[in-house]
């Protein structure tokens, strides 16, 4: 049985998504503020949070960027639809995606069991491969990343993100596709998800100019993982 924890202060916010997660089979713990989210997570180890932003105590972006830096666990942010700098804030904090209210629950449950099955699944399979590039090596079996001799720390989703581009060096991804093949579903209209965690891991892999690798914007089409000069290894 999957844990999620629902933090927001509106109790008929929580409610109404209690009602659904339970009937989906979810184990649900509640959170009125970003302290008492932080306690939870901390003592009852959920395997996914939804993260309201405007909370008293603690806000929501606090608390992600809290959560983000001591658990490794999916977190979605429940926005406003005019709070398009919070949002992107969000994701910038280690968000793995977002849904706006007013919402669907049932699009909710959805969208919740499509991050937990791909997270869950990139973890489970049977392909262990190791990407070696100049400078750069990505272990899938220890979720490890390696640029220029430090090892770098990464969520969960900007490694699945990194290690599907440059497993397939050359290839072009829109964002869509991006969005199905990491978040596990199909989502039309805002890409700044994918946008932002492209941004994060270029900033953490601090890609050098004359690097022979690289992560390439294709300009009204997406991203590719692109190769210069030199051929990258697996094992």
């Amino acid at each position: 049985m999957s844990k999620i924890l629902i933090a927001d202060d509106e109790a008929h916010i929580r409610e109404i998504l209690r009602v659904y997660f339970i009937k989906e089979g979810f184990e649900v713990i509640e959170a009125e503020d970003g302290q008492q989210a932080l306690l939870k997570v901390e003592k009852e180890s959920p395997n996914i949070v939804l993260l309201d932003i405007m909370m008293p105590v603690m806000d929501g972006i606090t608390a992600c960027e809290e959560i983000r830096r001591r658990f490794d666990i999916p977190i979605i942010m429940l926005t406003a639809k005019d709070e398009d700098d919070d949002r992107i804030l969000g994701l910038e904090k280690g968000a793995d995606d977002y849904i706006t209210k007013p919402f669907n629950p049932r699009e909710v449950v959805a969208r919740i069991k499509a991050v937990l099955r791909r997270s869950g699944g990139f973890q489970k399979l049977n392909d262990k491969r190791k990407l070696n590039f100049d400078g750069l090596s990505i272990d899938r079996e220890r979720m490890e990343v390696v640029a220029g001799g430090k090892t770098i720390t990464f969520t969960t989703k900007e490694f699945e993100l990194l290690y599907f581009l440059a497993s397939t060096p050359g290839k072009v991804y829109s964002r869509n596709q991006l969005l199905e093949s990491i978040w596990g579903y199909t989502y039309f209209g805002d890409t700044r998800t994918v946008d932002t965690h492209i941004k994060r891991i270029r900033q953490k892999l601090a890609i050098p100019k004359d690097s022979t690798w690289d992560i390439d914007t294709v300009w009204g089409v997406g991203y590719k993982f692109e190769l210069k000069n030199r051929t990258s290894s697996e094992k």
